[in-house]
């Protein structure tokens, strides 16, 4: 069984699908592996590394055209074409967001194993890249902030006088907020959470946040993700929220719905409220964004307060990120493997959940509700 890893060509990627580390544990396994010539660049891992961990170093037809390819975003139509019928793909796939993508990867006779559907299930969690790279995508957010945020975070008392720490809310207490929260406690910053879902809240006191309670109790999906409200449900947390971001320096937003556009909860109004010179990180970009004057990719100036839109944001961690995605493919990789290569057996759970498309079938609609990544989490993409 030949296992290829091909560079990825997004312009804003910069982690890869396998390191020299998982590279050497495959080929353990019998396996040839094939790495594209500088799969590993912007992650700081040379062709040399991988060459020594056992793999062979190959143009970019060779990787695409093996038996099992490794990837960290979803096949594009044009590398949908350079796969080999029958072949298994191990990568974000996210159809909803690549619908063209999504059909010439069924037209193709492939099957895909899709990483943001690892089920949430115990034995599938060194598998969850969603969890791994949402925990990257909340630390960044809180570092890009204070990168452009003109003050100092902690609690500062000198001669000259004393500096208030400061104030940063988080929204959303998912696995990307939780990071958010626990990196901004860390850089001495007083924090605040806000999530309509009840349960959070012992994690977010835990961390040492003030946990921002609204009166109505948010439903959940069978994983635990927040599903979709109401218009009134999300008019009464805006009010919420509208109280606070007047009090606020930072405030990163990272409130995603399963396969659904992310929820408007900062208005352009609510913008306005805000102070000179604060920042807004929105981590919901790539599902449309948390707020209404977010742009992908860009930093808008509204009013003295620059809103942060990038998308991606774990792949700004590129060494970390394609160490703790390698792995999370690995495992799954792992879990898969049969003596016949690459096992299609519907009768696994973790097999059956994250085969979207088997043999060129759209599985859709068999599976459960599965949670989507961001940007980071990488695509809707990273990623939280």
């Amino acid at each position: 069984m030949r296992i290829g890893v091909p560079k990825e060509t997004r312009a804003d990627e910069r982690r890869v699908a396998a390191t020299p580390e998982t590279v050497a544990k495959i080929a353990q396994r019998g396996a040839e592996v094939v790495v594209e010539e500088g799969a590993g660049d912007r992650a700081s891992l040379a062709d040399a590394a991988y060459a020594e961990a056992g793999a062979r170093i190959v143009p970019r037809q060779e990787a695409w055209s093996s038996d099992v390819v490794l990837k960290v975003q979803p096949p594009t139509s044009g590398e949908a074409e350079l796969l080999a019928p029958e072949s298994v793909v191990i990568s974000f796939l996210n159809p909803e967001a690549h619908p063209e993508a999504f059909r010439a990867l069924c037209e193709r006779g492939v099957t895909v194993l899709a990483m943001e559907a690892v089920p949430r299930i115990a034995r599938a969690q060194k598998m969850d890249a969603l969890s791994s790279m949402a925990n990257l995508a909340g630390y960044k957010a809180v570092l890009e902030a204070a990168n452009v945020y003109g003050k100092y975070f902690p609690l500062l008392m000198t001669a000259a006088g004393t500096i208030p720490p400061t104030q940063v809310l988080v929204i959303g207490a998912g696995v990307a907020g939780l990071s958010a929260v626990v990196t901004a406690r860390r850089l001495g910053a007083v924090v605040r959470a806000f999530d309509p879902r009840p349960a959070v809240k012992e994690q977010v006191q835990s961390l040492g946040a003030r946990f921002l309670d609204l009166e109505l109790t948010a439903e959940e999906t069978a994983g635990g993700y927040a599903a979709a409200q109401s218009e009134e449900f999300l008019r009464k947390e805006r009010e919420l929220l509208a109280r606070h971001l007047r009090e606020v320096d930072i405030v990163i937003s990272a409130a995603l719905i399963a396969g659904r556009t992310a929820p408007v909860l900062i208005t352009e109004e609510m913008v306005g409220s805000m102070r000179a010179g604060s920042v807004i990180v929105d981590l919901a970009v790539e599902q449309g964004g948390n707020c209404a004057l977010t742009r992908r990719d860009e930093v808008v100036e509204a009013g003295g307060v620059r809103i942060l839109g990038y998308a991606n944001m774990a792949s700004r961690l590129p060494i970390h990120g394609s160490q703790l995605y390698a792995r999370n493919v690995l495992n799954l990789l792992l879990h898969a493997w049969s003596d016949g290569g690459v096992a299609t057996d519907e009768a696994d759970e973790i097999v059956s959940a994250t085969a979207l498309i088997l043999r060129g079938q759209d599985r859709r609609a068999a599976r459960d509700e599965r949670p989507t990544p961001y940007a980071h989490r990488p695509v809707p993409a990273g990623g939280a």
